[in-house]
């Protein structure tokens, strides 16, 4: 990411990169290419060797497999080891992108995200128009897998930092941390360091026939053991080497490090990959603790229920009773021809091409609370999207040619009461296309705010007609 890199707008890579390699796991070559993609298309994953292609997106509930890796899943297609290439078009900035490939699992490359990393700058990211929407939070979430001793937490920040800390009691690793304080720097400080593993890992893992694609240049194994040469035979013989060496630092076949603290950098390479499938961008400040893939992978569906939960309230309309209204309630009855007392308007805040935000002031005295509830007062849910459908249709006639018209509802869908509105409430009235108009056609997302908070939400179908002269 260079200086003019705006981190508010939707990126996607300038050209296709091709990538061929060994899949770690399952040792088989893979041919991949990376596509650009349309705004708001995300990250998916293509197994063009199957029939029909499927295309599988990355997303924390299709998660099927955190054994030695990540892996997504739909039906009987799969993609294996997807982190360190979510990993880098994270890194990079890239939110949008078609990862095609002809097998089962990314190639391991290195054991890093800088080959991906070098590639995607070689092709170029490219900026696109459409608004980059950022999810914050607006409290702490926390995961806890007791049995695993593993601790993370999210909390509320300006910008997206991740800290994370291993201690696998080992006199080898030690206790390390490592710490990402804007993304800006994965690709200096975190994209090349390399997957770690313990030999007697290692050892188990030849023993089910797991890493037929591992090489000892792409993945660091840390020897905290005593080690015969009956061991370390073996091992030069599955690694095709003459001789394999333990040096005094405790790591296999004198590898140099690229940081002292490699192996704590790459468990934060992983937590960017696996938080990518969160779906959404946050700004949050991560703190794992002894994280790995399936406590991850835990973690963002955590993230993401949150954020699908309260994702309409960073698009509350802030109303400052002070400002001086777009419309006013003349204007309004200029516009539309509801009168009192089904008037239920009482001034618009904010107008544009794309969206209306309306105001209702709710009182003891409107004409409906004797006959609805009484004692009980709640204002009927009816007429709640009524005030939708009149601030909408100021929304429809506002972007019609000069002349006078009106607006007919002709289909409500998706209607969900979310808490009640009651005298002394103040409803914030949204609606905003969510297509363009065609032939009059106009199609809308309605929310109603009462405390910051949805109380009401709604698909609405209006036709605009133009008032014939009488």
């Amino acid at each position: 990411m260079d200086s003019n890199f705006n981190p508010d707008k939707q990126h996607t890579l300038s050209n296709p990169i091709s990538i061929s390699g060994t899949g770690l796991h399952t040792g088989v070559l893979v041919d991949m290419t990376l596509k650009p993609a349309n705004p708001g298309f995300g990250i998916q994953f293509q197994r063009v060797d199957l029939p029909n292609q499927p295309i599988i997106k990355a997303d924390c509930d299709l998660v099927t497999d955190t054994s030695r890796g990540t892996t997504l899943q739909v039906g009987d297609a799969k993609v294996s080891t997807v982190e360190h290439v979510l990993a880098a078009l994270v890194g990079m900035g890239v939110d949008n992108a078609l990862v095609e490939l002809n097998g089962p699992e990314i190639p391991i490359m290195d054991g890093s995200s800088a080959p991906f990393i070098a590639r995607i700058e070689e092709a170029g990211v490219v900026e696109q128009e459409a608004t980059k929407a950022w999810y914050s939070l607006d409290e702490n979430i926390y995961h806890y897998d007791e049995g695993k001793r593993v601790e993370m937490v999210a909390l509320p920040s300006m910008d997206y930092q991740i800290t994370t800390l291993i201690d696998f009691n080992s006199p080898v690793l030690g206790t390390q941390h490592a710490g990402l304080k804007t993304i800006k720097d994965f690709q200096a400080e975190i994209a090349p360091c390399r997957t770690f593993c313990f030999l007697h890992e290692l050892e188990a893992l030849l023993d089910n026939d797991l890493i037929k694609g591992g090489d000892i240049n792409n993945a660091i194994v840390v020897v905290d053991k005593p080690v015969t040469d009956d061991e370390m035979n073996r091992l030069a013989k599955v690694f095709k080497r003459d001789k394999i060496e333990v040096k005094s630092e405790g790591y296999l076949n004198n590898l140099e490090l690229r940081f002292p603290n490699e192996p704590a950098r790459h468990k934060l390479l992983d937590v960017v990959g696996d938080l990518a499938l969160i779906g959404y961008p946050i700004k949050a400040r991560i703190i794992a603790n002894r994280p790995g893939h399936s406590t991850n992978v835990e973690f963002a569906k955590k993230i993401k229920q949150y954020i699908k939960k309260n994702r309409h309230v960073k698009d509350v309309p802030v109303y400052d009773p002070s400002m001086p209204p777009v419309y006013t309630l003349e204007q309004i009855e200029k516009t539309l021809p509801h009168r009192h007392p089904f008037l239920l308007v009482d001034k618009i805040i904010q107008l544009t091409d794309t969206y209306i935000v309306g105001i209702k002031n709710v009182t003891f005295n409107e004409w409906f609370f004797p006959g609805h509830f009484p004692g009980n007062p709640v204002m009927p849910g009816v007429l709640q999207i009524e005030a939708l459908a009149q601030t909408g249709g100021i929304l429809c006639i506002n972007s019609m040619p000069e002349g006078v018209y009106d607006t007919y509802f002709l289909k409500i869908d998706n209607c969900k009461f979310k808490q009640m509105v009651r005298p002394g409430d103040t409803m914030v009235l949204k609606m905003e296309f969510t297509g363009p108009i065609r032939r009059g056609i106009c199609e809308m997302r309605g929310t109603v705010y009462v405390g910051g908070k949805v109380a009401t939400e709604a698909d609405l179908v209006a036709q605009v007609v133009k008032r014939q002269n009488t």
